[in-house]
């Protein structure tokens, strides 16, 4: 599991510590120079006190505002580390991610689907990595979601290799007019990596983005039919 660090929170932390560190020294050197002023001030020609005040109202409201940026700061970090051990948690359990592609191991690969109603005729095609067609199959799909389990028998009677495949479904209904079919990829996350903007869940071979996940749930104890699906 790739975990960065808070380094960036930590820098800008940094920053903000000097940024009111240097303020503070200003404001009590200015308040220095502003009271040896009034001790040595003409009597007959006094200072204008109002641009003092002035000036002690500006520097008291930056003071207030470096206040204020490391409190946002420290939210945001507070923010972040939830985020994270909420993506740590899906660790060990099985996601369902929009997308097409998925992982064959251990004599299956699974998909999820949504029919936006029946479909009389549908076409499950199955890709490998290099794009060729290694599994079709037709039959009917009813309205709603369900799973699809290929069991990696290519259509040429060939056990297919471990590895990474895209499904595709498309279908008609009794009218013969094309009924959208989408798909997701099912399987258990092991990893989650957060070197970008993004965490990204390792589920399998495959990187799916965090808000591309549409369930999460412990893993299934029973298998999908292979074909129509469930």
């Amino acid at each position: 599991m790739a975990i960065d660090s808070v380094g960036g929170a930590a820098t800008t932390s940094g920053v903000s510590n000097l940024s009111r560190s240097t303020i503070a020294d200003n404001f009590d050197t200015f308040l220095s120079i502003l009271t040896t002023q009034l001790k040595n001030q003409n009597p007959l020609d006094p200072l204008d006190t109002n641009q003092f005040t002035q000036q002690l109202v500006q520097f008291t409201g930056v003071e207030q505002q470096l206040k204020t940026n490391d409190f946002l700061e420290a939210l945001l970090l507070n923010t972040q580390n939830g985020f994270r051990a909420d993506a740590v948690s899906y660790i060990g359990k099985q996601v369902t991610a929009s997308g097409k592609t998925g992982e064959l191991k251990d004599g299956g690969a699974m998909w999820a689907y949504t029919a936006d109603a029946n479909v009389a005729n549908a076409t499950v095609t199955i890709k490998d990595a290099k794009g060729n067609t290694v599994y079709t199959e037709n039959g009917a799909l009813k309205q709603g979601p369900g799973n699809f389990l290929w069991d990696g028998m290519g259509s040429d009677g060939n056990k297919k290799p471990d590895g990474v495949y895209t499904i595709e479904i498309k279908g008609t209904n009794l009218s013969g007019k094309e009924v959208a079919v989408s798909t997701s990829s099912i399987g258990t996350v092991t990893a989650v990596d957060f070197s970008g903007t993004e965490p990204m869940l390792t589920v399998g071979k495959n990187k799916v983005a965090l808000s591309d996940v549409t369930d999460v749930r412990l893993q299934a104890t029973t298998t999908p039919s292979t074909g129509s699906g469930s």
